[in-house]
């Protein structure tokens, strides 16, 4: 399924003056592009409406289903200025599939990954002048939501898919990419719930003050560990880990559960990784345990 998205020009784009003050320091997450994305469902028509227009508020009934049985799911991609003024994007298709899977799981209406895409595509081309240059990109955000109105156990008939960008630069401002501090978890699973509120009600009645801890150090992310032994390295809380050793070799952690890796990281060899085993080139972490720094 495709479908041909009618192009809206915002009226008061920002002046390329405003745009490139604005891009001296973007930082990450506050400087949105002028346009959005914007494709709806209902049960009726299917996916329809297809439109780039002017980024702006969505009119929500306070009933609206996302609302109150939080029906939500988004994806995260970036596209990145070349040196001969194209545009790159990274395996959108795979954010797509993704999107596809989280729809399905959460009973909401699965998006045509065609759809997905061209609506990426189309953002990204009518505001390809906000990517930064250098180390910057645009980050890009397709979400959906639950716009039926009611009160209700029940799916809802009705959805709203939008695509919104950002500029920015580096999402751990003020780091280098050899450093991100990592924080094992000890109080989450991100693969059973059920373990995942046994092992933190036990550890809040062993050592209430040192499960807040990982809040007040300020940690870039959370290293989540297995749901049955809480022993061996799951993966990060937003993205895939991979570990390079000082004789070259590539380790991860068992592929295919919670984030799917790239082709290259699949190639290498996937085994269980004890996370106390992993002490080279530390940083700092919650648990004691000392984690390299190598993150995709």
């Amino acid at each position: 399924m495709s479908l041909t998205f009618e192009i809206q020009p915002a009226a008061n784009p920002a002046s390329e003056k405003e745009r490139a003050a604005k891009l001296v320091d973007p930082g990450f997450g506050r400087i949105f592009t002028d346009h959005m994305a914007i494709v709806r469902y209902n049960q009726a028509k299917g996916w329809h409406g297809a439109r780039v227009e002017s980024r702006a508020n969505f009119p929500l009934d306070p009933a609206a289903a996302v609302l109150h049985y939080a029906q939500e799911i988004f994806e995260g991609l970036k596209a990145y200025k070349r040196d001969d003024g194209g545009v790159n994007l990274f395996r959108p298709d795979a954010n797509a599939k993704r999107f596809w899977n989280s729809a399905e799981r959460l009973a909401m209406a699965p998006l045509p990954e065609p759809v997905f895409i061209e609506a990426v595509e189309q953002l990204v081309h009518i505001d390809r002048a906000w990517i930064p240059g250098g180390e910057g990109s645009l980050y890009l955000r397709p979400f959906m939501i639950a716009s039926e109105v009611f009160l209700g156990v029940k799916p809802s008939a009705e959805y709203i898919f939008a695509v919104i960008a950002l500029a920015g630069r580096l999402l751990f401002q003020g780091r280098t990419c050899a450093r991100v501090d990592l924080g094992v978890g000890e109080l989450h699973a991100r693969r059973d719930r059920r373990h995942r509120r046994r092992q933190m009600r036990r550890q809040l009645r062993r050592e209430p003050a040192r499960a807040g801890r990982g809040h007040r150090s300020r940690l870039d992310q959370v290293v989540f560990l297995d749901a049955v032994e809480r022993r061996y390295i799951e993966e990060l809380g937003g993205m895939n880990v991979f570990f390079v050793f000082d004789d070259g070799s590539l380790l991860t952690p068992p592929l295919g559960t919670i984030l799917r890796a790239s082709p290259a990281i699949r190639s290498s060899r996937s085994r269980r990784i004890p996370a106390r085993a992993c002490a080279r080139r530390p940083t700092r972490s919650t648990s004691g345990a000392l984690m390299p720094p190598a993150a995709s």
